[in-house]
């Protein structure tokens, strides 16, 4: 079983990683406040966006290398290791000299020249699954990050389309024990961005790390009514702490060593 470890913080290990953040960095202020409350409830891992692909040409698109300046910043603040996604080849390149661990988003699991490029990079790759991939079409884009030489590929199951309109997406959980008994790789869920609504993430956030995932991927906001990106999804900060606090406790029940 594949761990993936920088330093102390650890995704596939002995407890479930919360790699949480702001789904946009849309400032400096917005971005280190929310940093600020991601360490002090003990996580390890900060997530945050400077290049956002959006559904339409006019939403906000991220700050870009500005952004990766400013996350830059929060590792160098608060100790925390940096998640953020690239959109393509030359936003790889940059992601490449900032983050700790690159991205490649839903829209992009079967971009395959960047998925290539991905397998050069010598960081770790958060791979999401495709919004309406199978679980082995997932799991050959993973390996074309590796067959460039690059094994440290995180799984992130993110949701996929259905006939239901109760939420953005559905959360496949039967796709991480699935996951796990075809691959070594860990496998992380996306609450937020598979529900899109923020009273949904935290019962999802338990039930992935109910059945087994290893880590969550969320996205937190010191005030989602004025968020550039996805706000309805963001976690207040209160919620936040009420998440971490349950799922530590769930994972250590059903995450004992054998």
């Amino acid at each position: 079983k594949t761990i993936i470890k920088i330093g102390e913080a650890e995704i596939g290990g002995a407890e479930p990683a919360i790699i949480a953040g702001v789904c946009a960095v849309e400032s400096r202020e917005q971005t280190m406040i929310t940093a600020q409350v991601v360490a002090e409830a003990g996580c390890k891992w900060f997530r945050g966006g400077a290049f956002k692909p959006r559904t339409s040409p006019y939403a906000f698109q991220g700050m870009h290398e500005e952004g990766l300046k400013i996350l830059a910043e929060v590792r160098d603040t608060y100790g925390l290791k940096i998640v953020t996604e690239a959109i393509d080849e030359p936003a790889l390149d940059l992601c490449e000299q900032y983050a700790d661990v690159i991205q490649i988003g839903t829209r992009n699991m079967q971009n395959f020249s960047l998925l290539k490029r991905a397998g050069q990079a010598r960081k770790p790759i958060l791979l999401k699954r495709g919004m309406s991939s199978t679980l082995e079409e997932f799991l050959l884009a993973a390996e074309y990050v590796m067959a460039e030489g690059n094994y440290d590929v995180i799984l992130c199951e993110r949701g996929i389309r259905s006939f239901g309109s109760h939420s953005r997406f559905t959360p496949d959980l039967a796709v991480i024990p699935a996951a796990q008994k075809l691959s070594h790789l860990p496998i992380i869920l996306d609450p937020s961005h598979s529900t899109g609504t923020r009273e949904t993430v935290i019962p999802m956030a338990r039930a992935g790390v109910a059945v087994g995932a290893d880590g969550l991927l969320v996205d937190v906001h010191p005030y989602p009514e004025r968020a550039l990106c996805d706000g309805p999804q963001a976690l207040l900060f209160d919620m936040f702490r009420q998440m971490v606090e349950e799922v530590r406790a769930i994972g250590q029940i059903v995450r004992k060593p054998a």
